[in-house]
């Protein structure tokens, strides 16, 4: 659970760990001693794209996040704006980061990522165009899909499940990946 709230956003008492009667139940979580407000602490939605540049010959472009330390490259990610649906979202995500022109986007699937407190929403996107990073990626890198490796975390079985799709079985490196 999250340890950085402290203080109810309402009163401004200090958070306590408390069990209130729930759907289910009895459930342990912060709560305001005083004005009952509680820190629910649900699941951030994220989303995700396997960027398929279709004037790159199929290239998958994955990129390297700028405040990452260490060679990890990623697939693109970004969280929604109000307004807007994840299929919009990861249109305009991989469209701010990378510069390219998003020309189809389609559901992979919906992953757990617990360790962040997240549920990611994964879309294979085509795209082309000449890519220009934004300041939050610091470098990115196409393979071919043949060549690339996942991680066993988040977006990695989203990577997974993409390349089953095409015919491609998955190859897995060591986690965490040797910087």
């Amino acid at each position: 659970m999250s340890a950085d709230f402290r203080f109810c956003p309402q009163c401004a008492t200090p958070l306590q760990w408390l069990s209130r009667e729930e759907d289910g139940g009895p459930k342990e979580r912060l709560r305001c001693p005083a004005c009952e407000w509680t820190h629910w602490n649900n699941p951030t939605p994220v989303l995700a794209a396997v960027v398929e540049m279709a004037d790159r010959g199929g290239q998958i472009l994955l990129a390297r996040n700028a405040a990452w330390s260490g060679r990890m490259f990623a697939l693109i990610t970004g969280f929604m704006e109000a307004g807007e649906s994840p299929r919009e979202g990861i249109a305009r995500e991989v469209a701010e980061e990378t510069s390219v022109q998003v020309e189809a986007v389609d559901l992979i699937g919906v992953y757990d990522f617990q360790r962040m407190n997240q549920v990611i929403i994964a879309y294979h996107v085509l795209a082309r165009g000449e890519i220009r990073l934004s300041p939050e990626l610091a470098e990115y890198r196409l393979f071919a899909p043949q060549d690339l490796r996942c991680w066993p975390a988040g977006t990695g079985y989203a990577l997974a499940d993409w390349l089953r799709g095409r015919g491609h079985e998955p190859q897995f490196f060591e986690w965490p990946p040797a910087s």
